[in-house]
Formats: C-alpha cells, sequence, structure tokens
C-alpha cells in the first residue's frame, strides 16, 4: 500500500548524486593535482579563459591556413560578418493585417523578431488590399504591388539615394586603314643631270670673286 506523501518521506524523483568536490585530500579521490596535471598553463588558475583556438602563443591554424576570397570576407558587404542586415517580410505575409502596418505591428504577428533590426518588404506573392506600409526598406517588386494595390508606402529613414553608375571608358574605335600612299614616278638619270646644269648656269657669281679677278 502506498505511503501517504509527508514531509518524513519526500525526496525527489530522481536519484541525486552530490558533485566530486576536488582538492579534498587523497582519499576523495581528486586530490592533490585536483585533475589539473603537474604544472604547465592550464594548471594555474585562470586557464579556463583562454580564448577557443589559443594555442600558447605560437600561431594559430586559423592562422596558418590560407585565406580564400568570397562573399564572407571582412570587406564584403553586405553579407560579410558585422555588416548590415535587415529582417525580410513578403508581401503575401500583409494579408493579414488592415489599414497601417509597421514594424511593432510585424512584431506582435511573429514575422520579426526584434524591432531594432531593420526591416525589408520584398514583393513575393500577392497583396489584394489597400495598406499603409511603413518600413526601412522595400524591394522595387514590393512596392509596386502595394502600390497597385491602392496602398502607399513610408521610408523609416527616408528614400535611399540611386547609386551613380561608374561609366565604362569605351575603347577608341579602330582606325580604317590608311590609304595606298601614291607612288611617285622615279627620275631618269637624264632629267637629274639637266636640272642641275639649268642650277650652275643660274647661280650668281659672287663680290669677292669678282674683286680678286681686278686685283689679279
Amino acid at each position: 500500500m502506498a505511503q501517504k506523501l509527508n514531509l518524513s518521506n519526500l525526496k525527489p524523483a530522481a536519484a541525486r548524486k552530490d558533485r566530486k568536490r576536488i582538492g579534498r585530500g587523497l582519499g576523495s579521490g581528486k586530490g592533490r593535482y585536483a585533475g589539473r596535471g603537474i604544472k604547465g598553463q592550464k594548471a594555474r588558475s585562470g586557464s579556463n579563459k583562454m580564448r577557443p583556438g589559443f594555442e600558447g602563443g605560437q600561431n594559430p591554424i586559423y592562422m596558418r591556413l590560407g585565406k580564400k576570397r568570397g562573399q564572407y570576407s571582412k570587406d564584403a558587404m553586405p553579407i560579410g560578418p558585422h555588416r548590415t542586415y535587415a529582417q525580410a517580410v513578403n508581401v503575401r505575409d500583409l494579408e493579414r493585417f488592415d489599414g497601417a502596418v509597421g514594424p511593432d505591428d510585424l512584431k506582435q504577428a511573429g514575422l520579426i523578431r526584434s524591432t531594432r533590426v531593420d526591416v525589408k518588404i520584398l514583393g513575393s506573392g500577392d497583396l489584394t488590399k489597400a495598406l499603409t506600409v511603413s518600413a526601412h526598406l522595400f524591394s522595387k517588386s514590393a512596392r509596386e504591388k502595394i502600390e497597385s494595390a491602392g496602398g502607399s508606402i513610408t521610408w523609416l529613414r527616408g528614400e535611399p539615394k540611386p547609386k551613380p553608375k561608374k561609366e565604362r571608358k569605351k575603347k577608341p574605335a579602330e582606325q580604317p586603314e590608311a590609304e595606298a600612299e601614291t607612288v611617285e614616278p622615279e627620275e631618269s638619270e637624264s632629267d637629274t643631270a639637266v636640272e642641275s646644269d639649268a642650277e650652275e648656269e643660274a647661280a650668281p657669281v659672287s663680290d669677292t670673286e669678282g674683286g680678286e679677278e681686278e686685283q689679279a
């Protein structure tokens, strides 16, 4: 026959076992070195505060391995760690609301976790109600669907300015091949001889030559 429950027979449903107290003598099973071995850094107090990956001061393995480029590098935006992040809510999830919809309403409905993180409305699904949606970011398709249903949007941090596109330098057009140069006919030896004789006859006699001849 089961005993009546009272303070004298009260005990936990599962058996309890006290933790092993270290450093309480050799007879305790965890005395002397208390399970830490002899000397060494891990035998000292505060050794449990070493960060993961610490290798006693030598170059750790995560620094010895090669690094690969990709979207998860530290300079990647916005996918990289510690970068901008937004909670996504699709247009089809707004069908349950009436009137104005904001981050507080989305949190109460369980669509987002926190109101401290930006909210972005995406255009997946259909919307048949005219809603006034307030969010930090809107995709192009989401904006079109909300406005086509008769609603409006409100940018909580102002509408972002479009980024200017970088103009690519156009390569210079290839110039057409130069026209074939006209080849002048070569002068014959007789023509050159006639020209040289004519030049000698036309050359004037200098004054100094004439003066020298008179003195002679």
